[in-house]
């Protein structure tokens, strides 16, 4: 339905930069997801799409036309708040036809449009129950409902499940996904600060830290090919865990040492980097395995946390301020104060440069 181009987009109060040159191409039919840790921008960026905020820099196009100096009613975009924004004394079928009854739409046209998106959403038993009989999930559904049914060119989403205990959110965010099943065309972008959302709603996420895009991509291509540390950290959980060390070896032979013991051969393309360098390794913790033979770490379990699928160990490690944690499929009878050795799959490996940029080596 809609094409949208940032470029060179910025954002400021007064001399403090929110955003800076923010560069983003977003195609028809993809559902963007905007993530980044508190302040780093992702709403503000959002709101600025949406006309809410005045754009300090740069220009948005929506289709090819520049919409800087377009008000928010004629961008053809509509919103989903944080918080329902539901009329209390109105049924979910007004809530639903309000801004079409604004707009002055002939009632058929707003009947036939509510019914539809009634239908889609499974709403069409609750059109006539006040906000107030409805649970929370339901309330966020009329609140998607009455976006739909504007028709836009461009669908914005703002936190939507963050006011929802967890069963509900994860219902919800599977109605989304079979929404924009529903909506092949329809252009969404979503912020979100939960991760599962980002991973499994998105076509690509736009890493943001303050006030810079770091990486955009697919998702599970920032999850294998992070750009750089920060990306690296924030996509997953448990965190990657990140070690420094140095490069010893070339070529396919290439070893890092760890600072505080331990190390691998990675494979790294020859001569990108001198013997002696220092690097930083990062290793998922899905991805580290108890060995019996040459191991990439070794440490002290902490913490155990048993969760039936999975078992995490919080290792603690001599220099390492961090906790190293690992992540280990099914259960296990390791205890407290028990010090165990982790491999991992070289391939599974990444390298960065001492500034955190990766080394893209595979």
């Amino acid at each position: 339905m809609a094409e949208l181009k940032l470029t060179k987009v910025g954002k400021a109060y007064g001399p403090v930069e929110v955003l800076r040159d923010i560069d983003l191409d977003i195609d028809t039919g993809e559902l963007i997801v905007f993530v980044g840790p508190s302040g780093c921008g992702k709403s503000t960026l959002l709101r600025m799409i949406a006309g809410l905020e005045r754009i300090t820099s740069g220009t948005l196009e929506i289709d090819g036309k520049a919409m800087n100096d377009v008000p928010p009613a004629q961008r053809g975009i509509a919103m989903v708040f944080q918080s329902y924004a539901l009329y209390p004394h109105m049924t979910v079928r007004d809530n639903m036809a309000f801004g079409m009854k604004i707009a002055k739409k002939p009632k058929a046209e707003i009947d036939a449009a509510v019914d539809k998106a009634a239908k889609m959403l499974q709403l069409t038993p609750y059109l006539d129950r006040l906000p107030k009989a409805l649970s929370g999930g339901q309330r966020q559904r009329v609140a998607i409902g009455r976006a739909i049914v504007r028709d836009p060119k461009v669908f914005l989403f703002d936190e939507p499940l963050s006011n929802l205990d967890a069963a509900l959110r994860v219902a919800t965010r599977i109605e989304i996904a079979q929404l924009k099943e529903r909506m092949p065309e329809s252009t969404m972008i979503y912020v979100t600060h939960d991760q599962v959302e980002a991973m499994t709603l998105a076509t690509r996420i736009v890493v943001l830290n303050g006030g810079n895009i770091e990486q955009v991509g697919p998702p599970l291509e920032l999850y294998e090919r992070p750009a750089n540390v920060f990306v690296a950290r924030f996509i997953g959980s448990p965190s990657m865990n990140i070690f420094e060390g140095r490069i010893t070896g070339t070529g396919a032979q290439t070893r890092v040492e760890l600072d505080q013991g331990g190390g691998a051969v990675v494979p790294v393309a020859s001569g990108e980097r001198d013997m002696g360098s220092s690097v930083k390794l990062g290793v998922r913790s899905e991805d580290l395995v108890p060995t019996t033979g040459e191991a990439l770490i070794e440490g002290r379990v902490e913490i155990v946390e048993g969760l039936g699928e999975t078992t995490l160990l919080h290792l603690e490690r001599v220099g390492e301020a961090e906790p190293t944690i690992a992540k280990l499929p099914g259960i296990h009878s390791i205890s407290r104060h028990e010090t165990v050795r982790l491999g991992a799959d070289p391939a599974k490996l990444h390298l960065f440069d001492v500034k955190g940029r990766s080394f893209h080596y595979r």
